[in-house]
């Protein structure tokens, strides 16, 4: 049966950020996952888990001024050294809560940019963060992304991931799944997953076109997920939706697979 992660970046925002772990613990997930945990010392996020009995199993690295619009630096040449110190702060968070995924975010692609020198920048620097990871147990995952919730982001397709991922050729270095992007994008979504099931590490689901909970949309999440079990998939999937009301109100979809 799949197991899902509630993501506290999304869900549960009607309360401040440490509080929601206790709020996805009592609606029935044993997870979570979040954009990012660094406005709050590693030992905070940690109690939190714990006090909640809730796994951490997936948050980014430092993405850069994040609210200043950008969206990640493992593709920006000249950012070497700021990825770099990001990745190490990632696995401090990672070791304290006791969370085996971290994502890379590739960043933006600025106008005028040499796509190419991007592309050897953002190689170098996840051959380092996989490198970095593996002395403590951690994956380093990457995502695409679609160019219509974040214009201009560098990875965009499965197939482009797949191959930095074998020209890399690191046993931890694997694929972030967003069921959400790739329907956006590319769509095939069933073929796309059992093609590069070796490679995907985690998950993450919302409807399109609103990017609403399952059932809000144009996929059919119950077929997906059926699939999905059928492959043998192992790893957990993030719930990255936007509630259309309550998070719990928008729930209905869960029931059958809650606990």
């Amino acid at each position: 049966m799949p197991r899902f992660a509630a993501n506290l970046s999304m869900m549960f925002t009607d309360v401040p950020f440490l509080q929601r772990f206790e709020r996805a613990a009592a609606a029935g997930f044993r997870a979570v996952e979040f954009l990012f945990p660094y406005d709050y010392s590693p030992g905070e996020v940690t109690q939190a888990a714990r006090a909640a009995g809730v796994e951490v199993v997936l948050f980014n690295t430092v993405p850069g001024d994040w609210s200043g619009g950008e969206r990640g630096l493992a593709a920006l040449p000249g950012r070497e050294e700021e990825f770099r110190a990001g990745v190490a702060r990632a696995l401090e968070y990672a070791d304290a809560l006791g969370c085996r995924q971290i994502h890379a975010m590739a960043g933006l692609v600025a106008a005028g940019a040499d796509r190419e020198a991007m592309r050897a920048t953002y190689v170098d620097n996840l051959r380092f963060a996989a490198e970095s990871a593996s002395k403590t147990g951690v994956t380093v995952l990457i995502e695409p992304i679609n160019t219509r919730d974040i214009p201009g982001f560098f990875l965009n397709y499965t197939e482009q991931a797949a191959a930095i991922i074998a020209e890399i050729g690191a046993s931890n270095l694997k694929l972030q799944f967003d069921i959400y992007h790739r329907q956006v994008m590319q769509g095939d979504l069933t073929p796309a997953i059992e093609t590069h099931l070796p490679l995907i590490a985690h998950m993450q689901i919302a409807d399109t076109p609103g990017r609403n909970e399952p059932g809000t949309g144009e996929i059919n999440y119950s077929f997906l997920f059926a699939a999905i079990d059928r492959l043998g998939y192992a790893g957990w999937i993030g719930c990255e939706y936007r509630p259309r009301g309550e998070t719990e109100a928008g729930l209905g979809w869960f029931r059958p697979y809650r606990g």
